[in-house]
């Protein structure tokens, strides 16, 4: 008797076709990007990782709507994100996405779950339910201990993953990482990297994330790999192993 595969197929939540970013440097144009098609599916952790130049932040830039492509489409949970206006970008991002930045961003005056919170305040919710859902996300990041810290009073990591938490709270269907460990060492990480996959694989999110090290691109689902504004080719991560953290 024949089994069938009852795994469902995942749906395709991000698709960018031919996409072309052109600047103008004097008299000569640049193509930060140059023809450039993907799709990503929902639960995928994708990395973009590039060295400088080679287009990766320009990629993330159009995804996030946060540039116009020169020509080409991005399409995410079914909008053309190239076609919306300002406050129609603004609307969308905030329901459909969340950010995990570099430095942080942290507010100082604040403690952590004041700082998760706060997307939540741009939404209208209610105080009672934002610290519902601040702690609930830091408990998620293990930081159940430093609910009541600021930013000074914890370590680099401990910020990131309250960069994480905050970008959780408004439960996106996209989270867009822009060098996430580019202030942390080696250890660090390598923790902040496996507790990104738990979180994707636990909540059935997508991951898209930025990075110039190899070593990290690994954790990752799928990475793309661009240079000269150009997906050169598309592989596996190597790094599975998603153990607690």
């Amino acid at each position: 008797m024949e089994t069938k595969n009852t795994t469902p197929t995942k749906k395709n939540v991000i698709t960018v076709k031919d996409l072309y970013r052109f600047y103008k440097v004097g008299d000569t144009v640049v193509k930060a990007l140059n023809g450039v098609s993907f799709q990503i599916r929902r639960g995928d952790f994708c990395s973009i990782v590039g060295t400088s130049g080679s287009g990766k932040s320009t990629l993330l830039n159009m995804l996030a709507g946060l540039e116009k492509p020169s020509k080409g489409q991005v399409i995410i949970a079914g909008e053309h994100m190239e076609k919306m206006k300002e406050n129609e970008l603004v609307r969308f991002r905030q329901k459909h996405i969340g950010f995990i930045f570099q430095s942080f961003n942290l507010m100082g005056t604040m403690d952590a779950i004041e700082n998760v919170a706060l997307p939540l305040t741009f939404q209208g919710v209610n105080e009672k339910e934002r610290k519902e859902r601040a702690v609930k996300m830091l408990k998620l990041v293990g930081l159940e201990k430093h609910l009541d810290h600021t930013p000074k009073q914890m370590s680099g990591g401990q910020q990131q993953r309250v960069g994480i938490a905050r970008a959780l709270v408004v439960n996106p269907e996209i989270i867009f990482a822009d060098e996430p460990t580019g202030n942390l060492d080696s250890n660090t990480s390598a923790e902040v990297m496996r507790l990104m996959q738990r979180i994707v694989k636990e909540h059935n999110q997508t991951m898209i994330m930025v990075t110039h090290d190899n070593y990290l691109a690994q954790f990752a689902d799928r990475i793309f790999h661009i240079r000269d504004g150009k997906i050169q080719k598309i592989e596996e991560g190597t790094i599975t192993n998603i153990n607690d953290v």
